[in-house]
């Protein structure tokens, strides 16, 4: 393989994980404002199964290659690039492109890899980092002393939300679905940890807050969660989706709790977002989060890390919820 080609992951078609594939590529080059990194590791999420199966199309313009978050070092920067220079080690966020040995990001989306991770870890800061904080802290408000409540407790998304809400003083209540991920919730400072196959998730969590509900939920699921939250929410609570693993149609909603306790109704997709509004999320995230990172306070989990060629056992496990935490591609670069 030549200097100017790398390995990189493709679909063939849409499907199941059967359709990964791992082939040959020309390496990519940056454009203006843009870095071309060296990946160590990428980060696997649930976007990636999405578009696998036709589901999630890159935003136009964007790489067919699947890959929202890398980690590696910078060895090329395209024209107006101040920061990071030629071998800097960063994380970064991308539309597409990461499950590849080279792959093209932003600067302004590129942040510095914390001193107590490796490079290899901090592939699983990007998306999970991004996404919990513009939604739980921006769009959510949540403010210390309030009770969030987290869904999927033990997923990446899940394990970032319930350490960066007691970081900032929050109560965390969250759900998962066995024992040892509701052990796994709490030991990364959750109050309480509820396993919604075995109990229901609202008088449970009724239990822990009483009269008072919750401020805040961060949901992934839809469908018959949507009223089932409502119900739990505090007067002035916020409730924001982020994912339907149910469904987004619903029918036969109540509305009248949303009036009378004055609740919010929110959510968000991040991959769509121009540049220059996840800029925005990447500057709060290095005042306000990455110091956490650097003293060790917050960290990502890592569940498992498979090599590119095993890209399909990835799939595989994250589609299984069997996972606790980030799963990650690593390129042995």
């Amino acid at each position: 393989m030549g200097l100017s080609s790398m390995r990189q992951v493709t679909f063939e078609g849409a499907g199941g994980p059967e359709i990964i594939r791992v082939v040959e590529a020309a390496r990519p080059e940056p454009g203006d404002g843009e870095v071309l990194i060296e990946v160590a590791a990428a980060g696997v999420n649930r976007p990636d199964c999405l578009q696998r199966a036709g589901a999630y199309p890159p935003p136009k313009g964007e790489s067919p290659i699947p890959g929202l978050e890398v980690s590696g070092r910078v060895i090329a920067r395209g024209q107006g690039v101040t920061w990071p220079a030629e071998g800097d080690e960063v994380c970064a966020l991308l539309g597409s492109g990461g499950y590849a040995e080279y792959a093209v990001a932003a600067a302004a989306l590129c942040l510095p890899v914390p001193k107590p991770l490796s490079l290899v870890e901090a592939a699983g800061l990007p998306e999970t980092f991004f996404t919990v904080f513009d939604n739980v802290f921006t769009r959510g408000r949540l403010k210390p002393g309030e009770a969030l409540l987290v869904h999927g407790g033990s997923s990446g998304i899940g394990s970032t939300a319930i350490q960066l809400a007691r970081a900032f003083g929050a109560r965390v209540i969250a759900t998962a679905g066995s024992a040892e991920k509701c052990a796994f919730c709490r030991a990364l400072g959750a109050e309480a940890a509820i396993d919604y196959k075995t109990q229901d998730f609202v008088e449970a969590a009724r239990e822990i807050v009483g009269k008072t509900g919750v401020d805040v939920v961060l949901d992934m699921v839809g469908g018959s969660y949507l009223q089932k939250n409502i119900s739990i929410m505090a007067t002035e609570g916020r409730l924001v989706q982020i994912g339907f693993l149910q469904s987004g149609l619903i029918e036969n909603f109540d509305f009248r709790p949303v009036m009378l306790r004055r609740l919010t109704l929110t959510g968000s997709t991040l991959r769509a977002r121009s540049v220059g509004q996840k800029a925005e999320i990447a500057a709060a995230l290095r005042e306000k989060v990455w110091p956490l990172l650097e003293s060790g306070a917050v960290k990502p989990v890592i569940s498992a890390s498979f090599p590119l060629e095993q890209a399909r056992q990835a799939h595989e496990l994250m589609e299984s919820s069997a996972h606790m935490g980030k799963i990650l591609l690593v390129t042995g670069r």
